[in-house]
C-alpha cells in the first residue's frame, strides 16, 4: 500500500477500541455481515429508466448470497421486456455483489437491482424476520394461481372520462354506466384463467365464458361501453 509524502510525516495516534457495524436482521437472525455469503433474503426492488418511460419491478430470493430464484415484472417499454428475459437468464447463480456490476442491458432493471441491493445490506428485506427466511419459488408464488403479473391500466381525457382497461380481477370488456353516464362496475375477463382451461383441453369459448365475471353493481346498468372503443 502506498502513501502520500503527507501521510508519511504524520505522527501515529491510537485510537480506541474498534466498534463492530450494527447488526442486521437475515432471516430470523441478528449477523454483522463482513461478506456477500452472509446476506440472505427475499425482497423486491423497483426501477425507471432515464426518460421514465417504463419501470420494472425485481423479486430475487437470496441464501448465502448466491441468487437462487429471480423474478422480473416489466410494465411500458416493449425493449424492456426483452431485457428482462436475459436478465433472468443471467442474474441466478450469480452473487448478490455480481448481480450489482452486471449489464441487466435495460436501465430499469439495472435501478431495480440497485434498490433491492440497499434493502438487503441494510436488513430490509421481506425475511428478515423470518426464520431461514422463504423457500425456493416463494418469488413465483407472488403472481398467484395463474402465474400473471398484476397489471393495472386506467385511462382518462377530461372531454371523455374514464376508461379501465385492465384491474386486478383481469382484462376490462364492459363498462357498466347508470343514468348519470358515471361508472357503477365493469365485466372482466381473466386470461389467466381462460388459458389455464384451455390447456386443460376446454374449448376457448367455453373457456372464456368460463373466465367471464363482474364487478361492483355492473347488474344495474343502464348502458354498458367498450372501453377501449366506445
Amino acid at each position: 500500500m502506498q502513501y502520500s509524502s503527507e501521510i508519511q510525516s504524520m505522527c501515529p495516534v491510537q485510537r480506541g477500541d474498534l466498534h463492530p457495524s450494527a447488526p442486521i436482521p437475515v432471516e430470523g437472525r441478528m449477523i454483522r455481515p463482513t461478506d456477500v455469503i452472509a446476506i440472505s433474503g427475499l425482497s423486491h426492488g423497483v426501477g425507471t429508466c432515464a426518460p421514465q418511460q417504463g419501470a420494472a419491478k425485481l423479486t430475487l430470493n437470496i441464501k448465502k448470497g448466491i441468487i437462487e430464484e429471480a423474478l422480473i415484472e416489466t410494465i411500458g417499454c416493449s425493449g424492456m421486456t426483452h431485457s428482462a428475459s436475459m436478465a433472468a437468464e443471467i442474474l441466478t447463480g450469480k452473487t448478490l455483489l455480481e448481480a450489482l456490476n452486471t449489464d441487466l442491458v435495460c436501465d430499469a432493471i439495472n435501478v431495480a437491482m440497485r434498490e433491492i441491493f440497499l434493502q438487503l445490506v441494510y436488513g430490509r428485506s421481506q425475511s428478515a424476520f423470518s426464520e431461514d427466511g422463504l423457500e425456493i419459488g416463494a418469488a413465483l408464488e407472488d403472481l398467484g394461481k395463474t402465474q400473471r403479473s398484476q397489471v393495472g391500466t386506467s385511462y382518462a381525457t377530461s372531454a371523455k372520462g374514464v376508461r379501465y382497461m385492465e384491474l386486478a380481477e383481469g382484462y376490462v370488456t364492459k363498462l357498466a354506466l347508470d343514468d348519470n353516464n358515471e361508472v357503477i362496475g365493469y365485466q372482466y375477463l381473466n386470461l389467466g384463467k381462460m388459458m389455464a382451461s384451455v390447456e386443460k383441453g376446454m374449448s376457448a369459448e367455453e373457456a372464456m365464458s368460463d373466465a367471464t365475471g363482474v364487478y361492483g353493481r355492473f347488474n344495474e346498468a343502464v348502458t354498458t361501453i367498450n372501453p377501449r372503443n366506445a
